[in-house]
């Protein structure tokens, strides 16, 4: 059975199933569109609610041609299915078109501009370098999962609100909504661990001035590197890294800190972000292949290609300073030189020789 076979033959054995269980939806075979990924899904909205869910259909799909029986997967399913169903959130539809509710929900995120760029023309955003800062309204977050809707330029206009409003908003409440932390990763990888393990591993606690490394991200840890819009972020994290720093991009989900304490060269960065990128990070959660540098005196967050080319024109700057001066003091020491051997070439007059005087003689 190939693909188109498979959707259609899915879709009628959903249904049925539905039926049986005595649960009343519609379904509907829509492309969903998301930041970094989209995807065909079959959207199962039940007749007393107005929020659905989507089904990824390939995902079933791969399962299926991957050899795992049919009925197993018609079964997983439909567990998704009512999970979905029995977890939705309770929330007003309405409430959508109504921003004094909607603002206290305001989440930010941060994407690749470049892999996003046809859907940024749908949605408010700000760049930061290659990446786009957008908003989302969070409607629920807990273990089980999260809901949330991506703010589109439809939805401003709906509520009747400007882009720089939003983000000014989204700016006040999303570190209040969503709160950044920043952990280093000796203490990160302990807790993923267990201490025990850790211990027995030889990962024992270290001071936090000689972490090599932070993690930074968000208590849900979905979304966590959009901590990097945050107001006050950078300013904190240079705090916890004593200074200046390079951001490696983890993932959509959290970032990578690594302090610029001259050890550490922007090529072995770089080629260790595309690696991982390439092989650990799944397409759909990649940030972008970049790494970023934050400049704690100069307050400059920018690419470190961009970091390492203004360092370059400062030094070259200086050397030029240096030139000018030393140049400029040698000009001063020549005049004064040439002045000396002026004086000393100069004729000299003749001394004036003088008589003695006495009362009522002149001298001659």
């Amino acid at each position: 059975m190939d693909y188109e076979g498979f959707k259609e033959k899915f879709a009628d054995d959903i249904k049925e199933r539905l039926d049986d269980a005595g649960i009343d939806a519609k379904l509907t075979f829509n492309t969903v569109k998301k930041l970094n990924d989209s995807y065909e899904a079959i959207t199962i909205t039940p007749d007393d609610s107005n929020i659905g869910m989507n089904l990824p259909v390939e995902k079933f799909f791969e399962a299926y041609d991957e050899g795992r029986p049919y009925d197993e997967v018609v079964d997983k399913a439909m567990e998704v299915i009512e999970n979905g169903i029995n977890e939705r959130p309770d929330f007003n539809i309405d409430d959508l078109t109504d921003y004094s509710k909607m603002k206290e929900k305001l989440a930010m995120e941060v994407v690749s501009a470049e892999t996003n760029k046809d859907m940024l023309e749908t949605v408010p955003h700000k760049m930061m370098e290659d990446m786009a800062v957008v908003y989302r309204f969070v409607l629920s977050s807990d273990e089980d999962g999260r809901a949330s809707v991506l703010v589109t330029n439809q939805m401003l206009e709906n509520m009747g609100i400007t882009a720089e409003q939003l983000h000014e908003d989204a700016m006040e409440n999303a570190p209040q909504l969503k709160p950044a932390e920043i952990k280093g990763m000796t203490e990160v990888l302990a807790e993923l661990m267990g201490v025990e393990q850790a211990e027995m591993m030889g990962m024992s606690p270290v001071a936090p001035e000689d972490e090599q490394m932070y993690v930074a991200s968000v208590p849900d840890k979905v979304h966590g590197a959009g901590v990097l819009a945050y107001q006050d972020f950078m300013d904190q994290a240079a705090e916890r890294a004593g200074g200046d720093f390079f951001i490696l991009p983890s993932s959509i989900h959290e970032i990578l800190i690594v302090p610029d304490d001259g050890n550490v060269k922007l090529a072995d960065l770089e080629a260790m972000v595309k690696e991982v990128n390439a092989t650990q990070v799944a397409p759909e959660d990649k940030l972008t292949d970049s790494v970023y540098h934050y400049d704690s005196k100069d307050k400059i967050f920018e690419l470190g290609e961009k970091f390492v080319a203004r360092q370059a024109q400062k030094e070259a700057a200086k050397l030029e300073d240096k030139e000018s001066e030393k140049a400029e003091k040698g000009s001063v020491l020549g005049e004064l030189k040439a002045k000396k051997e002026e004086i000393a070439k100069a004729p000299k007059k003749a001394p004036v020789e003088k008589g003695a005087k006495r009362k009522g003689d002149e001298a001659i």
